[in-house]
């Protein structure tokens, strides 16, 4: 079971309503809206990778089948038993030679019209016998520098390589040895067949691709490119050394076939952005989709919730006001939900109550304050009864001092009596401090000494928080006039009388001591027993006139005790909670 703090039944409702939202529309949607987003970016992110790796498959196939071309072209004429013999013959005379240029080597020129990717073949020879015009060349100190001829010496294989950016900005060539007749190898021979820029430059840019080809030899440097930011056909640039932008995709390297390329290869680079240019094209309808799914159901739950939390706070507002006896009825209370019969069933309810209460509950109310207003009388009645008796030999025994003897302490007593008389005219004050009560006390302790002489002494022991509690009127001088007159002054030797006011544990602790004749044991039985008898007065009026005062004032919330043995003296204790003004 879940901790009280974490159980839903003690959330309130329009929290529970927010969660239902956050959990139940909210982070659903948005979640769904991201991940299809996510799952959307990545299949066209997939698929257009997918295309660029079918456009440098296409690129690669393309290019292998120019330069397959060009050295197949190479292979035809490498086994031309007669070309060998044209190339190794000892020509006596320009017109021998020239009678055999005609006959041989006219017919091989015929090969670069029949091949749209060729676009010139040229020869190379040391043959000094030979005019070097018409596609022959010679093979001198200046041709044996070149790069392309301590490559080809250094292989047994055709090679294709970029012709000098300073000759030719983006032509490739293949250069072919001619050494298969071994009988026929005292000259040197190389051809040389350049293929066709145009259609270089076709395969590698007539392609659907958003980002850039590197065409890459075994240095890994640039041998062609789409990339216009790089010069790459006036000087060698490493790839390496190319800026690309952070969100640049590489993509999966193509490496040529056949042993002739050398490790070259084909690399694709293009932008993760261009790749996803679609998504973003479409992210302004996605977005407004998404919204919509929000904004809906987000309206929907706002008008359902404050439809739901307005009824209830005013159906709870109703209850609280029917606490105050305030039975008004809900206005628009006919909705038909179940909120509706609700606050339908509440007005009803509220109508009952309020003509019970008018009908049985105010008669029963008049009833009681009757009844409270024949104890207030029957009270009243009780609290003017504070012994004559005393007042009058009180009175008394001053007069008789006075005409004996003048004494200053006449006019103190005569003080205190005006205090006791003082304190009877405000009779009607219920609740007072207990520094006025304790000042009362005194008076007519004082009063009380000044009657019996050295026979009483009294010792209060007052708490100083306890002066600021308030107590109802005279709810101590009872049990200081019982523990004076029937304690006391029946007692033959000297008395005393202490009173402790103390404040424990939010308590007012009121204890009376006095070691005076004290209280039979059955009369103290019938005193105790007349307390709970509400019904008459009987004797010990003060004793019973201050425990209904204190069951009027604090109901329950006292403790009272009577203590008392026979000569041994009596002992009052009262326990009031501790109240200030």
């Amino acid at each position: 079971m879940l901790p009280s703090k974490y159980n839903f039944n003690n959330m309130k409702l329009r929290n529970k309503l927010l969660l239902l939202y956050i959990f139940c529309v909210f982070l659903p949607i948005v979640i769904t809206n991201i991940v299809f987003f996510n799952v959307t970016s990545n299949n066209i992110k997939n698929q257009k990778m997918h295309d660029v790796e079918l456009v440098l498959d296409q690129i690669t196939n393309d290019f292998t089948d120019v330069v397959d071309q060009a050295v197949g072209l190479t292979s035809r004429l490498y086994v031309d038993y007669s070309l060998y013999e044209y190339f190794e013959a000892d020509y006596e005379s320009t017109l021998d030679y020239v009678e055999a240029y005609g006959v041989f080597l006219r017919n091989f020129h015929r090969y670069s019209s029949m091949y749209y990717t060729i676009q010139s073949i040229t020869f190379y020879t040391d043959n000094e016998n030979i005019i070097y015009a018409g596609g022959v060349r010679p093979i001198n100190d200046e041709t044996k520098k070149e790069e392309w001829y301590t490559y080809l010496n250094e292989v047994d294989h055709p090679i294709v390589i970029r012709t000098n950016p300073l000759e030719d900005s983006d032509r490739f060539s293949v250069f072919r040895e001619y050494d298969f007749y071994k009988n026929l190898d005292e000259k040197e021979k190389i051809i040389r067949v350049d293929i066709n820029s145009s259609t270089i430059n076709q395969i590698f840019h007539n392609v659907t691709l958003q980002g850039n080809i590197y065409l890459l030899n075994e240095n890994n440097e640039i041998e062609f490119s789409t990339d216009e930011n790089i010069q790459w056909q006036t000087e060698q640039i490493g790839f390496d050394s190319v800026n690309m932008p952070e969100d640049t995709i590489f993509l999966e390297e193509r490496n040529l076939p056949h042993n002739y390329f050398e490790d070259w290869k084909i690399v694709g680079v293009i932008s993760e952005n261009e790749i996803l240019e679609e998504l973003y094209n479409s992210r302004q309808f996605i977005v407004i989709l998404a919204s919509i799914n929000i904004i809906l159901p987000t309206l929907l739950i706002i008008l359902i919730s404050k439809s739901i939390h307005t009824r209830l706070l005013r159906l709870l507002k109703h209850m609280k006001m029917m606490k105050r006896q305030k039975f008004d009825l809900i206005a628009f209370a006919d909705d038909k939900d179940e909120i509706g019969e609700v606050m339908t069933e509440f007005n009803k309810m509220s109508k009952t109550i309020n003509k019970l209460i008018n009908e049985v509950y105010v008669a029963n109310l008049e009833k009681k304050d009757s009844q409270l207003r024949e104890k207030q009388a029957q009270l009243s009645a009780l609290q003017s009864q504070i012994n004559p008796h005393f007042l009058f030999n009180a009175l008394e025994t001053i007069r008789m001092r006075s005409v004996i003897k003048e004494e200053k302490e006449t006019a103190q007593i005569i003080q205190n009596m005006a205090s006791i008389f003082r304190n009877s005219l405000t009779w009607g004050k219920d609740w007072v401090s207990v520094r006025e009560e304790v000042d009362l006390i005194i008076s007519f302790l004082e009063i009380q000494k000044y009657r019996f002489g050295n026979k009483l002494e009294y010792e209060l022991e007052i708490e100083d928080s306890a002066y600021e509690c308030i107590v109802p009127n005279l709810i101590f001088l009872p049990f200081v006039e019982n523990a004076s007159m029937h304690g006391i002054e029946l007692k033959k030797q000297k008395g005393k009388i202490q009173i402790v006011i103390k404040n424990i544990n939010q308590q007012l602790v009121f204890k009376i001591e006095d070691d005076g004749v004290g209280i039979e044991k059955e009369e103290l039985a019938k005193i105790l027993k007349n307390l709970k008898d509400e019904d008459s007065m009987g004797d010990s009026v003060g004793i019973k006139n201050v425990y209904y005062r204190l069951k009027l004032y604090y109901k329950n919330n006292f403790e009272f005790s009577i203590k008392s043995a026979s000569h041994k003296g009596t002992i009052v204790e009262m326990k009031l909670p501790f109240q200030k003004d």
